[in-house]
């Protein structure tokens, strides 16, 4: 398979919807995040100035929201939508606003989450909508689940709730034929989720792949459940929807299984991850008549043995059931090169308020610098960009 080859240095391609006082501005933004002292300081202030009302939300706004951030509204996020789409590349409208705890939170993110499907209805530019329990569903009430805890009444009545806007979101997708797919979170939030979006997948996914489930591949049990819910598909004779990603929440699951005293559930090096990751998607690949997936991921290596893959077995390269992802603001040389080469590929772009924004913003700083490489590989394509244009 080693004949075949994407060029993702290709710095042209990858740029080719950046001015260059845009590269200017990536270039500070990802050399600030590239110093980890800096980075933290810059996200405690950015939190401490919105707690206490500094004007700061403008400035905020200029930089690194809109960096990572499509817009504050489904209306706002009109011109990247539109951006993407001129390279080819779709848009995932993802409702950024999470840690919310009041039932009326949760129901305003439903219908956030409801309008970005509604968005997507015949617009080639969105293949897919996502949600994130935690928008709409107490922590606390997920944990029970996850855990089998007895809920009393009250948390039966919560448990309701999660299950009935769950069940409106992916009903509508459903009936508008419009894909969904369901974020990953912690792992002693994870069964309640993975509970749910298995039932989810037997209501509506009998026909074509509508809901779409996230494995974590950091978690050393998740590719036997990756087989285990192929089984239980082809058991229930429904098409099996799968996203497939690393992990985000490495530092968090590892402390608390120390602090608590379980085993981590974590892979011990990245290489086992790599390894899981890379098994999962030739398992997903094999199986295309029966699974549906997408890649998610900013691993260079990764997205090329899958391309290979793909040439080696004449595999189209807009097969359906293949979709690449990466977070917007991020690995453009994945994407636009994915694109140009006719390849099925998104853009997460997170939207919300600013200061509702926040914490996702301050999660991916801190995801950029704690990733070995990923902001410097960010800088050095830039560099060569900028050079190639001759910038100064």
């Amino acid at each position: 398979m080693s004949d075949f080859k994407l060029d993702f240095r290709d710095t042209e391609t990858a740029f080719s919807d950046k001015s260059n006082s845009d590269l200017k501005e990536k270039y500070r933004l990802f050399s600030t995040m590239n110093s980890p002292l800096l980075s933290s300081i810059g996200s405690g202030m950015a939190k401490f100035a919105l707690n206490i009302g500094l004007p700061v939300e403008g400035l905020i706004k200029r930089t690194i929201y809109e960096q990572f951030c499509g817009g504050e509204t489904i209306e706002e996020c009109q011109r990247v939508i539109e951006k993407l789409g001129r390279s080819g590349i779709g848009t995932i409208l993802d409702y950024s606003v999470e840690g919310k705890t009041r039932e009326e939170d949760f129901e305003y993110a439903k219908e956030q989450i409801l309008g970005t499907i509604e968005r997507a209805k015949n617009d080639p530019n969105i293949p897919f909508a996502v949600f994130k329990f935690s928008a709409i569903a107490p922590l606390g009430t997920l944990e029970r689940m996850s855990a089998k805890k007895k809920l009393d009444a009250k948390g039966q009545m919560k448990c309701e709730s999660i299950r009935r806007r769950v069940d409106e979101i992916c009903g509508l997708a459903h009936k508008l034929g419009q894909p969904v797919m369901i974020d990953a979170e912690e792992t002693w939030l994870q069964d309640a989720i993975d509970r749910i979006a298995t039932e989810m997948m037997q209501k509506y996914n009998e026909q074509r792949p509508i809901v779409f489930n996230t494995l974590q591949m950091y978690r050393h049990d998740r590719l036997q459940f990756l087989r285990d819910s192929r089984r239980e598909a082809k058991q229930g004779g429904y098409m099996l929807g799968i996203k497939l990603v690393r992990g985000a929440y490495m530092e968090k699951e590892r402390e608390r299984a120390q602090e608590m005293g379980y085993p981590s559930p974590i892979h011990e090096n990245k290489a086992a991850t790599d390894a899981d990751y890379d098994a999962a998607v030739e398992y997903c690949v094999e199986r295309l008549d029966a699974i549906a997936f997408v890649a998610g991921t900013h691993n260079e290596e990764s997205t090329q043995k899958l391309a290979e893959r793909m040439h080696h077995d004449n595999i189209a390269n807009n097969h359906p059931h293949i979709h690449f992802s990466q977070l917007y603001g991020m690995s453009d040389n994945l994407s636009y090169v994915l694109a140009k080469n006719g390849y099925n590929v998104s853009k997460y772009v997170p939207y919300g308020p600013v200061k509702d924004s926040v914490p996702y913003l301050i999660r991916r700083a801190e995801e950029n610098t704690s990733v070995a490489g990923q902001v410097n590989r960010e800088l050095g394509l830039i560099r060569i960009e900028m050079k190639r244009r001759g910038i100064p």
